[in-house]
């Protein structure tokens, strides 16, 4: 690019006119911001859904920066990018360091273990401006039930989009400027608004279509797709530089105009259901909404809706709605954690955002306003660099220090003795334990992240997946030089047991196979799944059958995600997997041995918190059995249909109940062995440790 110092400074032409000599203040789009913020905070506190707050701000930003940039090129002014994007973050950082620091000593202090290895990545993610891309790759769905259970820094994602429009718009504005200059060498009479008009104008279109495009095949990446959300800042910018050329609108239209967008942008988040469908399409409902009121301007009649927005009080809220934005989240959801809640109630809610207001207005007055104030970084580049590093330093060293600690217990717990954390095998006949009685419970709950049963590799020797409704297969050892193949279907709950059969396996020279889907209990089609699952189902049942294979463990029975209905009757806390017995009788039928295993009893917490926050011989993190799953098994009918012909062939039962909750209690730890790694999941490292009462009940299960 040009250096734009070389730019002319000549008098703009008349054809520049349209934009506008110099951007000046516009009360009642600070009061604006402050709807927005408003929406954003209420809407997360007390209904949990999008509001479209987030989408008004994305635009004010783009129009404020696009008008700013644009009055610099039509004048002559050089754009001085480098110290643009250095004051840029001079002014975002004060504000954003303090909430990152406050978050930091919460989470130390507030938040169990088992959250810090996430707050530690988006800590990174969130002082680089990288956070949407983190939360799109963990699909993190923004507005799940609890909020309590989210991270307190899940919100900066926008901030991070809008963080890398500051660094991208520019530079677009530069580019059409350099256009333009060439262009009036052809077209003298060219005004910089219409290349403006043409550039954003085309980021807008093909934006929005890929927007579109992304919600409805991948909504959850959608969501925090910078490219899916360009299109909202586009429509900024072409405010900003169509408003203009557009001249005045008479005050019979500007008047119920902006009343019609503010309408418009309150109602977005109650009359549509738009968790699912942002940042599509109907993302222009609250955009256009705000454009609206934008386009409405400076009516200065009493009538008008900016005789609210500039209110004093609004435009007051305004000032402070960065940091506004920037405490709600964080304080919202270490509330709900620690008092053990999904939402807040009322009350709650109300003490959430005065605390909120508070901190924001103490942020703004004692740290952005003096920043803001501050001159002495302002005379040099170097200087603005330095107070940036400086800022940014704040968080990065003690960030980096408390995952240095943290690394260093990890090491320290991965070379403890094998005696030391026994795990199942303390459920043995005559065990005694002859580990140190102080060692640290594994896995560490800093490490649960990698606790997923991910055994075997890549399907080959003929088992590759052929058919598209299936998209995951995992296997160890080879099915035709191997002593027994088994084969496994079924979803997370099924894959978890895959340790202890991996274990199994490798002491018997037996192969196996992982069929997988989450969330998809394997069984006959059923209009309790949907329609990928059962797609999925009948893909692996054809898979199943077309393959060798010596045995087919399967999960028989489901357990309840709500073991107590809403009125407090308890509900069904096991059930047989809809259409299990139909799924499974071609399996018997072509002669194949099949296991119907019972599923692991499911708690209603994060067992590993509850451990983390009372320890693991609190009351509070165990359950009776009879709790958490059947008091008879669910298996029996299928048992007795097996028994009398109606259900033909070779069918086994796996009961692995008693080694999760030895004597009728489900415990947390297990021979100095974090049994489960969420509600229902168990660890790798303990479903690795039942590996001997797996074989002898599996083989039992076969009669092998």
């Amino acid at each position: 690019m040009a250096d734009p110092r070389h730019a002319s400074r000549r008098p703009a032409a008349a054809t520049d006119r349209p934009i506008p000599p110099k951007p000046h203040h516009r009360p009642e789009v600070q009061g604006l911001r402050a709807f927005a913020v408003l929406m954003v905070v209420t809407y997360h506190v007390w209904l949990g859904r999008v509001s479209g707050g987030v989408d008004v701000f994305l635009l004010i930003s783009a129009f404020l920066l696009t008008s700013s940039f644009a009055y610099k090129v039509s004048s002559g002014r050089p754009l001085g990018l480098l110290a643009y994007w250095l004051h840029r973050f001079k002014s975002l950082l004060p504000a954003a360091v303090v909430v990152l620091l406050a978050v930091l000593a919460a989470t130390a202090s507030l938040l169990p273990r088992t959250r810090w290895a996430e707050v530690f990545e988006q800590s990174w993610s969130t002082l680089f401006y990288v956070q949407n891309w983190t939360l799109a790759r963990e699909a993190v769905d923004y507005y799940a039930e609890n909020h309590g259970a989210a991270s307190p820094l899940q919100h900066f994602w926008s901030l991070s989009i809008q963080g890398q429009v500051f660094i991208l718009w520019p530079l677009l504005i530069g580019a059409a400027a350099l256009a333009w200059r060439a262009l009036r060498r052809v077209r003298p009479t060219l005004g910089f608004g219409t290349v403006l008009a043409v550039v954003f104008g085309l980021v807008f279109a093909g934006s929005l279509a890929y927007s579109v495009h992304l919600t409805a095949t991948s909504q959850a990446w959608a969501y925090f797709d910078t490219g899916a959300r360009l299109w909202e800042f586009a429509l900024g910018s072409l405010l900003a530089v169509l408003i203009p050329r557009a001249g005045r609108l008479p005050l019979a239209v500007r008047i119920p105009l902006g009343w019609m967008g503010l309408a418009a942008m309150l109602s977005c988040g109650i009359l549509l259901q738009v968790q699912q469908q942002f940042p599509g399409y109907i993302a222009l409902w609250p955009t256009l909404a705000a454009a609206a009121i934008i386009i409405a301007g400076r009516t200065g009649h009493p009538l008008g809706v900016d005789r609210i927005l500039a209110a004093k009080p609004l435009t007051r809220l305004g000032d402070i709605s960065y940091a506004l934005y920037l405490w709600h989240w964080p304080i919202l959801v270490v509330f709900l954690s620690t008092r053990d809640l999904d939402k807040p109630g009322f009350l709650g809610g109300l003490g959430v955002i005065a605390l909120s207001l508070a901190l924001a207005w103490a942020t703004t007055k004692v740290i952005e306003t003096p920043f803001h104030a501050w001159s002495w970084p302002t005379a040099h580049r170097h200087r603005l660099g330095l107070v940036v590093g400086l800022l940014i330093g704040v968080v990065a060293v003690p960030l980096g220090g408390w995952q240095a600690r943290v690394a260093a217990y990890e090491t320290s717990a991965a070379s403890q003795p094998a005696a030391d954390n026994p795990g199942a095998a303390a459920l043995e006949p005559g065990f005694t334990f002859t580990g140190d009685p102080d060692a640290a419970v594994l896995p560490l709950d800093s490490q649960l992240d990698q606790e997923w049963s991910n055994y075997g590799g890549e399907c080959t020797h003929g088992y590759e997946l052929t058919d598209p409704a299936m998209e995951y297969c995992q296997m160890a050892g080879d099915p035709a030089t191997g002593q027994k193949t088994i084969i496994v279907v079924g979803d997370s709950h099924a894959q978890h047991w895959t340790a202890a059969l991996d274990a199994v396996a490798h002491r018997n020279d037996w192969a196996w196979v992982l069929l997988t889907r989450p969330a998809c209990r394997f069984g006959a089609e059923s209009v309790e799944r949907d329609a990928d699952c059962n797609a999925f189902n009948a893909a692996a049942s054809r898979y199943v059958l077309e393959h060798d294979a010596d045995a087919v463990l399967t999960l028989g029975t489901q357990t309840s995600f709500y073991p107590a209905t809403e009125g407090g009757a308890p509900a069904e806390a096991e059930k047989p997997v809809p259409g299990y017995a139909e799924g499974i009788r071609p399996f018997l039928a072509q002669g194949k041995q099949v296991v119907a295993m019972r599923d692991t009893p499911r708690f209603t917490y994060s067992v590993p918190e509850c451990v983390d926050l009372h320890g693991a011989d609190s009351p509070t993190c165990q359950a009776p059995a009879d709790e958490l799953v059947a008091a008879h098994s669910p298996l029996a009918d299928l048992r007795r249909e097996n028994a009398d012909g109606r259900l033909p062939g070779k069918l086994g039962y796996l009961d692995m109940t008693e080694a999760l909750c030895p004597e009728g209690m489900c415990r947390p730890v297990v021979g100095n062995v974090l049994v489960y790694m969420d509600e229902s999941h168990l660890t790798k490292t303990y479903a690795r440790s039942t590996a001997d009462i797996f074989e002898r009940r599996f083989r039992a299960a076969l009669r092998w």
